[in-house]
């Protein structure tokens, strides 16, 4: 192989406007896990830049949680499967896969010995189970509502109790084990019950909902103690509840914007955060999850709708630290001359990212509505994106400068050009100068679909779903070649000395083109993706290059050895769509699975 992975730096929590979003910490207090795509990833709480990475799902997963031994998780998928696997091992084995309901999986809890779970979710025969998490056993059922399961909570303490809250607006109290169903409560929530949970002592349990109602029951006899009113109740739908390990307070996450901690005895509320702009409401500050942490310190942490995490600690005002990153898959990544990294993703986020601490910042300023397509370096750091405009910015400092340029068209791909930007949209190539005006530009009467440019060739290369490649002079844009392919080119990146062109196509294979002697082919034994290019990126000394593709492969090949190559399998989750060099054997990749990953590279 000899390409050895060196981090990963993981996506944030994708939330759901106007619905629960679970996390989870292991007893310890350094981990937290959340999903992400088809993939759950646990992630340092430190050293946020410190994750790991599961990929056993093939669908969707909702929520993931430590077992109380916090020597496995539990995640559950929207097909209804339920994983079991094994979190303190390197290979992350999974240690048993049950199907569940037919239908998402919304939430999951653990008993206190760490071998029963209850999950819960959108099935069409029932809305929850319980199993063992070695052998998928039934221990019971989970009956008496009528809708979607929201949330499951289970009392750590035997005699085992556990409580549901269900888009039906009830809670169901069960007694275990094996659990089976004593009473339900009805008439009290007035919209979706979202959210329960037992204090970790078991003497309490507590529900909250979209009527913005937080009810407190016994936590052994399932009896409704009292409603938390007055002062200090929230004014939006209440998304997640987590306990103090001294089962003395709770804190709870709402849509108002806020997080806010209550005291069990006086019943009141004792500590507020405010996230977002004041006087005016902000969607992606809606706060959508909460877990507090058995930490010394009493750390708490809070998702925001925008994948932020929010550190909190009573003692301060505001969050001690904010996580930030991507939610979804990365489009575009580019480092600069000044080893600063540069990612895009399919909502337009645009975030620069210290390498040395693997932490991200999103960049200032308006940003892309939709896709980032790519980047590229001159005096400032250029991106094009479907929203179909043309911004810049500062790459010292992660700020848009200047206002946005209309492309006219949707951008296809984007380059380098000396001083000058080259941008390919669905109808035309255009040549815009430092300033944005446009210097040349030339109609196009084909499909295109990549593009790349050599100020040192003094070409401009642009694939069609023509199966042709052709060759435009940058002085004028006139064409000056077409070469011709078996496949569609689908990326298409010049060496840095100008020399070479290497251009990947639509089945896998790559062909190493020879500048000087018009384009003349000097290797096409590069064949070793299964699927499409997706991104391919050279070295400064222009040896070697980096392949990413829709086969999660990542490649590294030499142009003097060309049967020679470096490989890794499997590297993203979904594929690979952008890649690039950190240094002269470091390579970095972004993938569909949000994650960011470094590797060591050895090159062949």
């Amino acid at each position: 192989m000899s390409i050895t992975q060196l981090s990963t730096y993981a996506p944030q929590p994708l939330g759901v406007r106007a619905s629960p979003t679970q996390l989870s910490v292991d007893p310890k207090g350094e981990r937290l896990v959340y999903a992400s795509g088809k993939s759950v990833f646990i992630r340092s709480i430190d050293d946020p830049s410190s994750s790991r990475q599961y990929t056993g799902h093939t669908a969707v997963v909702n929520v993931a949680r430590f077992s109380p031994s916090g020597y496995y998780v539990a995640s559950g998928d929207s097909s209804g499967m339920l994983r079991v696997w094994d979190c303190a091992g390197e290979d992350m084995n999974t240690k048993g896969e049950f199907p569940i309901i037919s239908g998402p999986i919304k939430d999951l809890a653990w008993d206190g010995e760490s071998k029963r779970i209850i999950a819960v979710g959108d099935g069409k025969e029932k809305y929850g189970a319980c199993v063992t998490f070695d052998t998928g056993n039934s221990v019971g059922e989970i009956t008496g509502q009528s809708s979607v399961i929201n949330s499951v909570s289970i009392r750590q303490q035997r005699p085992y109790r556990a409580a549901t809250a269900s888009d039906d607006q009830t809670l169901v109290f069960f007694h275990g084990a094996p659990f089976k169903y004593e009473k339900q409560h009805s008439g009290l929530h007035t919209g979706f019950a979202h959210a329960v949970a037992f204090s970790p002592d078991g003497a309490y349990f507590v529900s909250g909902g979209a009527d913005r109602k937080i009810f407190l029951f016994d936590g052994k006899t399932g009896e409704l103690i009292s409603e938390i009113t007055g002062e200090g109740s929230h004014r939006g739908s209440i998304m997640s509840i987590s306990w103090s390990p001294d089962s003395k307070k709770f804190v709870t996450a709402s849509a108002d914007q806020t997080v806010k901690i209550w005291d069990v005895e006086s019943k009141t509320n004792i500590k507020t955060w405010k996230f977002g702009p004041e006087g005016s409401p902000s969607i992606p500050d809606h706060q959508v999850g909460i877990v507090w942490t058995s930490r010394t310190d009493g750390l708490i942490i809070s998702l925001s709708l925008s994948g932020d995490l929010n550190y909190l600690n009573e003692s301060s005002d505001s969050p001690t630290r904010v996580v930030s990153g991507h939610q979804g898959s990365i489009t575009a990544l580019a480092i600069t001359k000044s080893k600063t990294l540069f990612t895009g993703s399919f909502d337009g986020r645009v975030c620069r990212w210290d390498l040395s601490k693997g932490l991200a910042t999103i960049a200032e300023g308006e940003p892309h509505t939709n896709n980032v397509v790519g980047f590229a370096e001159t005096s400032s750091l250029a991106s094009v994106a479907w929203d179909d405009k043309l911004r810049h910015l500062d790459s010292n400092v992660g700020l848009y400068t200047g206002s946005a340029v209309s492309t006219d068209a949707q951008p296809k791909g984007i380059a380098t050009l000396g001083d000058n930007t080259v941008v390919l949209t669905e109808t035309e190539l255009r040549i815009y100068s430092p300033t944005s005006v446009i210097v040349h530009s030339v109609p196009l009467d084909f499909t295109p679909i990549a593009v790349d440019a050599s100020s040192s060739a003094g070409h401009i290369a642009v694939s069609g779903r023509d199966n042709k490649t052709r060759i435009f002079d940058t002085s004028s844009l006139t064409l000056k070649q077409t070469l011709n392919s078996n496949r569609e080119v689908t990326s298409l990146s010049y060496s840095p000395s100008g020399a070479y062109l290497a251009a990947g196509e639509s089945g896998g294979k790559i062909t190493l083109h020879a500048v000087t002697t018009e384009y003349s082919v000097t290797t096409s034994r590069w064949a070793f993706h299964t699927a499409r290019v997706e991104s391919i990126a050279w070295n400064e000394a222009s040896t070697h290059v980096v392949t990413g593709g829709l086969d999660c492969g990542l490649f590294v090949y030499s142009v003097e050895r060309p049967i020679k190559n470096r490989k890794t399998r499997n590297a993203h989750e979904g594929g690979i769509n952008a890649v690039a060099w950190e240094s002269e054997d470091t390579v970095v990749s972004g993938g569909r699975d949000g994650a960011v990953k470094r590797w060591k590279v050895d090159l062949p």
